[in-house]
């Protein structure tokens, strides 16, 4: 790589050496958000605002697997949000009682009290959602797939990793609140290059149905829940783009 490669010159007229810094040094502190990425452990969206330059710090009470524990804070949430100040959060709160795949076990007359412990489960996750929404924020995403919160909190958009790239079927709501919504585009056109791909099945199972992304990874697996639960890149790269 020779002189020419490596440096780069900003809007701003300042020139900077691209394996020091991503973005111009003169104008990070001009955009620089303190951002909170909540209920993350992947590190997947916090990695790619800090790749913008942003004070992203990834929460949850589970450790990292990103590698980069300087950038998590293990701890409940709720005490961060309480305790700090930040531009920006986005949040994953975690769907188990809260999405419609499970709506089966919440019978009654099928499941007895495990449903009805469900039901209190349920409940309280939708509280967790909602003190999440309501932070004292400025920006807010919150992303959950479709489930009870739709039935009282309506989506700003709905989106799937093939609107940005990816070939998976992983079908997830956004609510935002002082942010836009996600561009994507299905073709080549004035406003944009096309970023929609079709959706690939994992595998075909033996009946001969095609099984996508969620389904392919068995519940019996005692890390099935997180594997469903990360962000995919792509989705967390048009984040970091457009938001950031």
């Amino acid at each position: 790589m020779n002189n020419h490669e490596i440096w780069h010159q900003c809007e701003c007229g300042e020139e900077y050496d691209i394996r020091q810094n991503i973005i111009c040094p003169g104008c990070v502190n001009k955009y620089r958000m303190k951002i909170l990425i909540a209920c993350e452990e992947s590190q997947a969206v916090c990695i790619a605002f800090r790749n913008k330059g942003h004070e992203a710090y990834s929460c949850d009470i589970q450790e990292c697997s990103g590698e980069h524990p300087e950038w998590h804070i293990q701890d409940d949430v709720l005490n961060v949000i309480e305790n700090g100040r930040y531009d920006m959060m986005i949040g994953h709160p975690v769907c188990k009682y809260l999405s419609h795949a499970g709506n089966g076990h919440f019978d009654f007359f099928k499941y007895g009290n495990r449903a009805i412990d469900r039901w209190h489960k349920r409940v309280s996750a939708a509280d967790f959602f909602m003190k999440l929404w309501n932070a004292n924020i400025k920006k807010i995403c919150l992303e959950n797939p479709v489930g009870w919160i739709n039935s009282f909190l309506p989506p700003s958009q709905v989106i799937n990793p093939s609107f940005f790239g990816e070939p998976e079927n992983k079908r997830t709501c956004l609510w935002l609140k002082n942010l836009p919504n996600l561009n994507h585009y299905k073709d080549h056109s004035l406003f944009g290059e096309k970023t929609h791909v079709a959706v690939r099945p994992t595998y075909i199972d033996k009946n001969g149905k095609p099984r996508y992304f969620t389904e392919s990874i068995s519940g019996y697996r005692r890390d099935a829940e997180k594997l469903r639960s990360k962000t995919f890149p792509c989705i967390a790269q048009a984040m970091a783009d457009q938001w950031g």
